[in-house]
């Protein structure tokens, strides 16, 4: 598994330099994704770049989506090492290879 932080929501909004509620609409829109841990809403740190969602996220989420994937599935599949990329999806998102990302997802269907 991918190692990473986890950010709660004030943590998060406070990270971007935006409000929860904009941070939940981020969550709304698949910018980002998150996952309740010990019963507390939280994103994966690596999941923020520069301050930003990172940007190659809301359509590699949104696919993951399409497939069937719940936002605790998908996020156990971008931090797991993925053998056909030869690292875990976030890796590869973070290298700039989202199209292989992408291709890769869907053929999880």
């Amino acid at each position: 598994m991918y190692p990473t932080e986890w950010l709660t929501l004030p943590d998060l909004a406070e990270a971007i330099g935006e409000s929860v509620s904009r941070v939940r609409r981020l969550l709304d829109e698949s910018a980002l994704i998150g996952s309740r841990r010990d019963g507390i809403l939280k994103v994966p740190a690596v999941f923020v770049q520069d301050g930003r969602p990172l940007s190659s996220l809301r359509g590699t989420a949104i696919l993951l989506h399409d497939v069937g994937f719940t936002d605790d599935e998908a996020i156990d599949w971008l931090l797991t090492p993925e053998e056909t990329l030869g690292a875990a999806p976030i890796e590869s998102l973070l290298a700039g290879r989202k199209a292989e990302v992408r291709r890769v997802a869907q053929a999880l269907l």
